[in-house]
């Protein structure tokens, strides 16, 4: 099941509630301003900071 657009629409990164960026074929929430990389989990965002990616 797809993430809704609303649910989209009102998620922001956890550390500087900046936006986000959504990539439904890798599944994560990208936010540049932090360089922080969040996973997708059985159609739940994980925004844990500790199991962020850094890139």
């Amino acid at each position: 099941m797809p993430l809704s657009p609303d649910l989209l629409a009102i998620l922001a990164c956890p550390v500087c509630k900046g936006d986000l960026k959504y990539d439904p074929d890798a599944q994560t929430f990208t936010c540049e301003a932090c360089r922080l990389r969040y996973k997708v989990v059985d159609d739940i965002p994980n925004f844990l900071v500790e199991e962020a990616e850094k890139f």
